[in-house]
């Protein structure tokens, strides 16, 4: 398996990933949106709320802020040693108390882990108008995007096997596939057909289907792949891509001694 980072940020990241199954590339895609554990809102008492919004919809846009992660201070409810009643092992105390004339962002929460902070500041929550208050308390934990997808890491995560655009040397320079490509990839240099950037074809190829002469074949590598996601910020791109990693490699972990059992 090789691995060509084509682009690395906090919230997003690109690469091109070959010599791997199909199969492996799903089930990572599937792992950083539905197994990876991240914190969210999940209990909400609303002490004071006369803004324009009910108390429901405040919950609602409480419960999608992501925030910053840390698996290793924290565990899951159900394998607490409280067994879910709630503890510092398992849950994060947050609250919130603003008076108008202000928009209430997601920075203004306030959390009793340093560590556990929205992951982005700028998120609207409501704004209020003169005398206008909000006073609330909430509990964070952890969970999966397979529970709800208010813990969902990983958002706009998917991948295309590599574009492979193969030019004929029958090629005419009639331009109509220059014309017709949605991604403009294609350009004509000196009455010659070239290809600027594979990495964007989407495969779409009509390209090929408006040549009359056949002289361009687009295909797509059945072993690499172009894999693109991003974060919520609950993780960067790096770190999420890596637990992603790590839930696939402790699942097959977990097969092997139960059908090793079974033997």
């Amino acid at each position: 398996m090789e691995i060509d980072i084509i682009e690395l940020s906090d919230k997003k990241a690109r690469f091109l990933i070959s010599q791997i199954e199909p199969a492996i590339i799903n089930g990572l895609r599937r792992s950083m949106l539905a197994e990876v554990p991240t914190i969210a809102i999940d209990y909400i008492n609303i002490y004071d709320n006369t803004s324009v919004l009910f108390d429901e919809q405040i919950g609602l846009r409480m419960g999608l802020i992501p925030f910053t992660t840390d698996l290793e201070s924290y565990v899951p409810p159900e394998e607490c040693d409280c067994n879910g009643e709630g503890c510092t092992k398992c849950q994060v105390s947050l609250t919130l108390s603003s008076q108008g004339p202000k928009m209430v962002y997601s920075g203004d929460i306030l959390s009793s882990d340093p560590k556990i902070v929205p992951g982005d500041d700028r998120i609207p929550i409501v704004e209020l108008k003169k005398d206008d208050e909000l006073v609330l308390e909430a509990i964070a934990k952890l969970g999966t995007g397979r529970k709800h997808s208010k813990w969902q890491a990983g958002i706009a995560c998917g991948y295309k096997n590599l574009p492979v655009i193969t030019i004929l040397e029958s090629c005419d320079s009639c331009q109509k596939c220059v014309d017709e490509c949605p991604k403009g990839i294609l350009m004509m240099e000196d009455d010659i057909l070239t290809v600027t950037d594979p990495f964007k074809c989407n495969l779409c190829s009509l390209c090929m289907a408006v040549c009359d002469i056949d002289s361009i074949v687009v295909q797509g590598k059945g072993d690499s792949f172009i894999f693109r996601m991003e974060s919520d910020g609950s993780f960067t791109a790096r770190d999420l891509l890596l637990e992603g990693a790590n839930v696939i490699i402790n699942n097959a972990k977990q097969l092997n001694e139960i059908l090793t059992e079974i033997e």
